[in-house]
């Protein structure tokens, strides 16, 4: 199958550091050349990959531009981004795109289907209107849960296809580790500071491998900067992905006190793979990706969690990887998306059929 992968440019895919999207494009672009198809990655110059590479722009946007800059031009630069890359439309069976609502416009001018995955939030304002106005275009969910805001508008979902991770490329260690994990982005959502209290209140070190947006540096600076004190603490700052699979794979268990509909959370996963067990708030997609009392406790506050934090203990690290290879490994998720496209394909070409006989029986009609 000829398969377009559109990534959004901010990140490289793979990203060297933080970008949840472009790594999950990435997994997904190297399982299915390994399986043969014939795949093309339109993605920033500065990406790595075994499919064939259409720069999008020479550098991804976070390497050229400030985030301020970002604010002004990253729509643009996608939108004429776009304008090129369905220029090529008739060289795919499918395309496949990964952010949000902007490719939804193109998709009556192009003659190949036009899947979109959608990575983030739907509880937004700008959402139903846009969908309804598009009510035929095919989307992908992340999680059962990431659906719920849109209830009552149904869109046209054709598949809903957990992310992923390569799981056998994480260290698993059997025995956990004496400190408490965050990683991610410090932002209110997140709540940093309710990993840091579940720290103070149980006793157990806390070690934040996380990055500080621009956008979030105000909240950082007002909120959390002072909790950073506490010597059972340590902020590490934004680390690489080897350094946090590693911090992951010692840790006794990952901390993930969201306070937010979260549609996956990439972070469960990974943390599941090195067999690192998670405490999570029960919000967004946390119940459908743990098995809570098997892979982590989930709770409905954060006394629950701190409740938790001893009972880790009876928790079989082992189990956890098998969950993951089992339920999130690249495996899975390219059987979820190729099952996706031969679906939108086979619908494709049915509608385009019927179009033809239509024009076909309107043309008898008029000659007769």
């Amino acid at each position: 199958m000829r398969i377009a992968q559109v990534a959004p440019m901010f990140e490289a895919v793979p990203p060297t550091h933080y970008g949840g999207t472009e790594r999950v494009v990435s997994y997904i672009t190297e399982e299915l050349v390994r399986r043969g198809h014939d795949v093309t990655l339109f993605a920033s110059g500065d990406s790595q990959t075994s499919a064939r590479l259409v720069p999008t722009t020479e550098r991804s946007l976070r390497q050229r531009f400030t985030l301020e800059e970002l604010k002004t031009v990253s729509i643009p630069l996608h939108l004429a981004m776009l304008g090129e890359v369905f220029a090529h439309a008739n060289e795919f069976d499918v395309m496949h795109c990964h952010f949000d609502y902007w490719p939804f416009p193109f998709a009556k001018l192009v003659n190949a289907p036009i899947v979109t995955t959608l990575h983030g939030r739907l509880d937004l304002d700008c959402l139903p209107p846009i969908l309804q106005k598009f009510p035929k275009t095919p989307l992908v969910s992340i999680s059962r849960s990431q659906r719920a805001p849109l209830k009552v508008i149904r869109p046209n979902w054709v598949g809903n296809v957990y992310n992923a991770v390569p799981v056998e490329e994480f260290p698993f260690r059997r025995k956990p580790g004496k400190y408490l994990l965050f990683v991610g982005r410090i932002a209110l959502e997140k709540r940093v500071d309710s990993a840091i209290e579940i720290a103070r209140r149980s006793g157990m070190p806390l070690k934040i491998a996380a990055k500080v947006d621009p956008y979030d540096q105000e909240y950082f600076d007002r909120e959390i900067r002072h909790l950073l004190d506490d010597p059972l603490v340590e902020f590490l700052g934004e680390v690489d992905e080897q350094r946090k699979r590693e911090l992951m794979a010692d840790a006794y268990a990952l901390a993930f006190p969201i306070d937010w509909p979260e549609p996956f959370g990439m972070v469960m996963i990974e943390s599941l793979a090195c067999g690192t067990p998670v405490l999570a708030l029960k919000r967004g997609s946390v119940p459908e990706v743990l098995r809570n009392g098997i892979t982590g406790w989930v709770g409905e506050t954060v006394d629950d969690l701190v409740a938790a934090v001893p009972r880790i203990k009876e928790l079989d690290r082992s189990i956890c990887r098998q969950d993951a290879e089992a339920r999130f490994s690249v495996t899975a998720m390219a059987d979820g998306y190729e099952q996706v496209y031969r679906r939108v394909v086979a619908r494709h070409r049915r509608e385009a059929l019927r179009i033809a006989l239509n024009g076909q029986e309107q043309h008898v009609h008029a000659a007769a």
